[in-house]
């Protein structure tokens, strides 16, 4: 008999959203994962000062509270000590001039923040909401996409399908300016595509805003109390709750592969653990490709197709320990607000992301200003302050700086260059941040180097898993060779943010690959269909 019935790598939300479904049903589940907490991506740590909780990768959770993981596993989570908060203030933008635009939580307020076309576009919107949101949560490449297209079909006709398909491929920019007239709304949700993995010049990125401001109108900014840990810990409560086991500081280097079926995985240290029904890899195509399977083991054209997936640009975070709350310009509300952007609006987020992927350190970056005390002060000492830092447009070998001020030397990511042009953000923060140095306890800037260091799936420091450029998305995701989860290895699944539906913590493909091996058997489902047919 088997170790267990599935073995999973990795223990990012979608391994441990997989496994919580999985051993809820009955399966006996393994994670194995290589660092020494649980959570992949989501960690919480006191990286600046004690007291001082820091998500240091991936922070908000919009798009877990509002997936399909959550949905089926929320009261459990709850039981085992998760509590969300939120906002009703998500977001804004704080623009050069000390001008500020927000999106809030109310249609009313958002055509009066945003502009009169607001309405308009929500109209537009909702009706075909349902198709927008399940492209997302479909695996597009099994008879489950067929039936959504088909669904699509018989609601829109073939024109009408080819049209929503036409609106799914257009850019934010097209999308923001047919839409809203002012610029500031194009700068308050411009910056939103940068959180995809795209541009605002890039297909697809128009449906992305569009679905981003949808989703935090009606969603908000949610975060766990006490740290975005607190939902990996839920999650491994619920799965050791049901038998499973989660280990740390394992590192698998091996899927055990015996006529063309995985069968289990092998550990750097020399271990077998034996899976009897599955083995899921949350890794990107690199690591499952070139380190975890034997290239004789795969198609030739799947190992090439691999060589040649692409890393999208890479990120820097800055977190700041504050003496006290950061106090804006301008607009009092950008104080409670969770997430500010600092942009000269959809030009600057364009000219920044063109930069950044000409190999050039941005002269104006679009800044992520993230503020969890706003919604949970648990998070700091009373009366302090801390902040979240997110830029998502540079470069991994850097050729230059775009402003000219900056000796980037071999072009490598060193602790002098991350340092000085974390200075350069600083300064421009500040302008906006009165007290932002005055109230200065600890900064710690983790470089695209550093992030590849403590994530290995943060290749090149690409929070994304792998650019989103067309090729690579959608029914092409991860990549044309090896579209969908399953794999050329019987029994082999690939998950993660490198593999439909893309990257972020809304655990969709660990969920359907947690779905699809829950299906009953062929046989079963027909002997279910002929019995429905005669009760």
């Amino acid at each position: 008999m088997a170790d267990f019935d599935a073995v999973i790598v990795g223990s990012g939300v979608n391994s441990l959203a997989c496994g919580a479904l999985l051993a809820r049903a009955g399966w006996r589940v393994c994670v194995l994962e290589r660092n020494d907490w649980l959570g992949g991506a989501i960690h919480s740590a006191e990286i600046t000062e004690p007291g001082f909780v820091h998500d240091v990768f991936s922070a908000w959770h919009p798009l877990w509270v509002g997936g399909a993981a959550h949905a089926e596993l929320g009261d459990d989570l709850a039981a085992r000590g998760l509590e969300y908060l939120n906002t009703t203030l998500p977001t804004a933008t704080a623009f050069p001039n000390g001008k500020a635009s927000f999106l809030l939580r109310e249609a009313e307020g958002n055509a009066k923040e945003i502009g009169p076309e607001w309405p308009d576009m929500l109209e537009r919107f909702w009706p075909n909401a349902d198709l927008a949101f399940g492209v997302l949560g479909t695996e597009l490449w099994s008879p489950s996409g067929l039936a959504f297209g088909a669904k699509a079909v018989r609601r829109l006709g073939r024109k009408g399908l080819a049209a929503f398909a036409g609106d799914l491929l257009q850019t934010s920019r097209d999308w923001l300016q047919q839409t809203f007239e002012s610029e500031h709304a194009h700068g308050l949700l411009a910056p939103w595509v940068l959180h995809t993995g795209l541009g605002p010049d890039a297909a697809a990125s128009g449906f992305m805003t569009q679905v981003i401001a949808v989703a935090l109108q009606e969603g908000g900014m949610p975060i766990p109390r006490g740290g975005g840990s607190k939902l990996a810990d839920a999650l491994v409560q619920l799965i050791r709750d049901h038998g499973g086991t989660c280990e740390t500081g394992v590192d698998v280097d091996r899927v055990l592969v015996q006529s063309g079926r995985a069968t289990g995985v092998r550990t750097a240290g020399g271990e077998t653990v034996s899976a009897e029904r599955a083995v899921i890899a949350n890794v990107t195509p690199t690591q499952l490709y070139e380190r975890l399977l034997d290239e004789t083991e795969v198609p030739t054209a799947v190992v090439e197709g691999a060589r040649r997936f692409r890393y999208g640009r890479s990120e820097m975070q800055i977190h700041f320990a504050l003496s006290e709350p950061a106090r804006w310009l301008g607009d009092e509300r950008l104080n409670e607000t969770a997430i500010v952007h600092v942009t000269p609006g959809l030009d600057g987020v364009s000219r920044a992301v063109n930069e950044a992927e000409r190999g050039l350190l941005p002269a104006e970056a679009t800044i992520v200003v993230g503020q969890p005390l706003t919604i949970d002060p648990s998070r700091a000492p009373e009366g302090k302050g801390l902040l979240w830092i997110q830029l998502q447009e540079l470069p991994w070998h850097v050729k230059g700086d775009a402003a000219g001020e900056l000796d980037v030397g071999a072009g490598v990511w060193s602790e002098r260059l991350k340092e000085r042009y974390a200075n350069r953000i600083q300064a421009r923060l500040a302008k906006l941040i009165p007290n932002l140095e005055s109230s200065l306890l600890r900064r710690v800037v983790l470089s695209p180097a550093d992030l590849e260091r403590m994530n290995v799936n943060l290749r090149h420091g690409d929070p994304y898993g792998g650019a989103l450029s067309l090729n690579q998305n959608f029914l092409w995701r991860p990549f044309s060779r090896s579209p969908g989860h399953a794999t050329a290895v019987e029994r082999l699944w690939h998950i993660g943010a490198s593999t439909w539906p893309g990257p972020g913590l809304g655990a969709g493909s660990g969920t359907l690959v947690a779905h699809e091996l829950l299906k009953p058997p062929p046989s079963q489902r027909a002997v279910t269909k002929i019995r429905g047919l005669f009760s």
